[in-house]
């Protein structure tokens, strides 16, 4: 005969079953709610004591633009506080006494115009530093604590910009100011199209990356230039682009990214003498992408590397990189932050994220490994019934080729599911192992998601990212293509129920697939070029990344891979999405592919958003894409 405490302990352990079946049950697919709710944390600086980190708390809402906080937390991951700074005021980083935050300020004083202020950490007034014309756009504190470099617009806004916008280059120079806001003065003013800048190490100098701009040129070329409040001294010109900038070596080197590909994507680590030379590229067999860079004051070099979809952040050092941080199953999403002044400790955050979490900050523990400090979503994450993420690998047309597959919650083993293959933009560019809004939401309509690392894509190395130059449409279609396939081999995709959805470069891809085959069912294409014969002029950036020649001079391969010129191939429903504020892909290209395709009475519908940019910046236009995509696949794909 069993005891009573027998029968009190299995009482126990059934209700404690009956909890966890119960909490089990409440969960829910992820939805658009939860991509509009869930919040994620990225570092932004670190005082100059090296104890406490400034991160920023992102997160949406039903109506509106993103949602930003300010939070402080000691390296430890204690401490956390939120800061209750001015409204307008976005900090950059910490004044060198480390009790103030600098930042943009913007208010109806300063015309609604981003201006250099600071703030202290405990609360008060904005003090303004700057009184520029046009606002700034960056600025950067000297490793001495005792001036600001400001990029910024010289000249005075046209005072008629209400009624008329005169097209021109934007420009930006740099201003430098002392951190008391007085004594500012235009550095090397000969320079007006600035991409960054360094300070050098004892702060009397500013090392500067500048770009040709769009209108005026059909090519882009760099160039490095070393700028004093006297002097300006040219260092190097490349025949490419180029980010990124630091010292190194004592400030005998500048370090910086650029490429020798004809794609104008920045994926090795370059170095050049300080006085000048021929710039070098120091990673020359390096299989993966640099894809970011930032030097501290102690003249460390930092590298963000991409490996497939996963990066890791390295240290150039010696003439090589050396891997030092990564995020196990998920990403590094940057280079780490550091105090700006020399003085400071040396101490590193970092912004990471894996499938299972949302962004977060992380530290170094003493043994070198990465540790989360931060833990936004992880609450709101235990009601969401999330599927499994695999990295998947299979045998392109040509290549070895990877991608991430996302599986809806309960998927089963063995059973053919609904299918849609999600093909990044860029088109150079890669996706990353994190928690990817768009695969979850398609996943939480019970389909497999396959976000493929086509020819183009960067973490695969030179060879591979310049595969995509004059070949968009056919070799990156080919590998799309074959994603699909792959999930049909494996089991996973049901060949009769088959999806596509890519937004810009992916929706390029969209477009164009549904001209060339017919296998999908349904198809949304969002911000996508469906001309590039009049894509390339008129896009706010160089786009000749894709073809450099001149289409005047030949029009024919500008053509060959447009889907307007393919709209009577067109037989899948095909959902068309567009800002009317795009300048990256202007909406006539969306336009022009409705018209054409509805004048052949084909299937199609397009959704205008007013004001929207590339891509909603208003959740409520957001959630309203959402919807659409939603409605469609459920329409045409049930």
């Amino acid at each position: 005969m069993k005891s009573p405490l027998f029968r009190i302990g299995l009482l126990i352990l059934l209700s404690f079953a009956v909890c966890a079946t119960t909490r089990a049950a409440e969960k829910h697919p992820y939805n658009a709610n939860d991509w509009a709710s869930l919040h994620s944390a990225s570092s932004v600086a670190v005082a100059p004591n090296g104890e406490t980190i400034l991160y920023r708390v992102d997160f949406g809402g039903s109506t509106g633009r993103e949602n930003h906080q300010w939070w402080l937390v000691r390296e430890d991951g204690s401490n956390t506080r939120r800061l209750a700074l001015p409204k307008g005021f976005e900090p950059f980083g910490f004044t060198a006494d480390g009790t103030a935050l600098y930042g943009a300020f913007r208010s109806k004083a300063t015309k609604n115009r981003a201006q250099l202020a600071v703030v202290n950490v405990a609360g008060g007034v904005v003090h303004l530093l700057t009184h520029l014309p046009s606002g700034i756009r960056s600025a950067q504190l000297s490793p001495d604590g005792t001036r600001f470099a400001v990029l910024a617009d010289p000249h005075t806004p046209d005072p008629r910009a209400k009624i008329r916008v005169i097209v021109t280059n934007p420009e930006t120079s740099v201003y430098v100011v002392k951190a008391n806001g007085k004594g500012g003065a235009w550095w090397c003013p000969s320079l007006h199209d600035i991409q960054q800048v360094a300070w050098s190490p004892n702060g009397a100098s500013l090392a500067v990356e500048s770009s040709t701009p769009k209108i005026g040129h059909h090519f882009v070329r760099s160039s490095i230039d070393v700028c004093t409040a006297e002097n300006l001294r040219p260092v190097a010109k490349i025949d490419n682009a180029t980010s990124g900038i630091g010292w190194i070596r004592s400030a005998r080197t500048i370090v910086f990214l650029s490429t020798t590909t004809h794609v104008l994507t920045p994926d090795h680590v370059w170095t050049v003498a300080a006085t000048g030379g021929v710039a070098v590229d120091r990673t020359p067999a390096l299989h993966g992408s640099a894809v970011g860079l930032s030097v501290d004051p102690q003249g460390h070099a930092w590298v963000l590397v991409a490996h497939g979809v996963q990066t890791e952040v390295d240290e150039f050092s010696g003439g090589a990189l050396k891997p030092r941080y990564r995020w196990p199953g998920g990403v590094v999403e940057a280079t780490p932050v550091f105090p700006q002044v020399a003085s400071a400790r040396d101490t590193l955050a970092f912004t990471v994220g894996d499938p299972t979490h949302t962004r977060n900050v992380a530290t170094v523990t003493e043994n070198g490994k990465l540790r989360r400090i931060t833990h936004e979503g992880d609450r709101m994450l235990q009601s969401i019934a999330l599927g499994p993420v695999r990295v998947v690998n299979w045998k392109g047309p040509a290549t070895p080729l990877q991608g991430i597959a996302t599986f809806p919650a309960g998927y089963v083993a063995g059973r053919r599911y609904k299918f849609l293959v999600l093909p990044h933009g860029g088109p150079e560019a890669n996706d990353l192992l994190d928690l990817d809004p768009l695969s979850r939401l398609v996943a939480g309509l019970g389909y497999v998601v396959l976000q493929p690392e086509y020819r183009g894509s960067t973490g695969y190395g030179s060879t591979f990212l310049n595969d995509i130059y004059q070949h968009f449409g056919d070799r990156a279609y080919e590998d799309v293509d074959s994603a699909t396939s792959f999930a049909i081999a494996q089991g996973w995709a049901d060949p009769h129920r088959l999806a596509i959805f890519g937004w810009s470069a992916g929706g390029f891809m969209t477009a164009w697939t549904v001209t060339q085959t017919h296998r999908y069912r349904v198809a949304v294409e969002g911000a996508g070029i469906t001309d590039w014969l009049s894509f390339i002029p008129t896009s706010d950036i160089s786009q000749i990344d894709y073809d450099a020649r001149f289409p005047e001079h030949d029009p024919e391969p500008f053509l060959k891979f447009s889907a307007v010129q393919y709209a009577d191939q067109v037989t899948t429903p095909l959902l068309i999405l567009d800002g009317t504020a795009d300048v990256r892909v202007p909406t006539f290209q969306g336009r022009e592919l409705f018209i054409l395709l509805a004048e052949k009475k084909k299937t199609v519908k397009q959704v205008l958003y007013p004001g929207s940019p590339h891509f909603p910046v208003l959740w409520q236009q957001r959630i309203s894409v959402w919807h659409q995509v939603s409605a469609w696949l459920n329409k045409y794909n049930p």
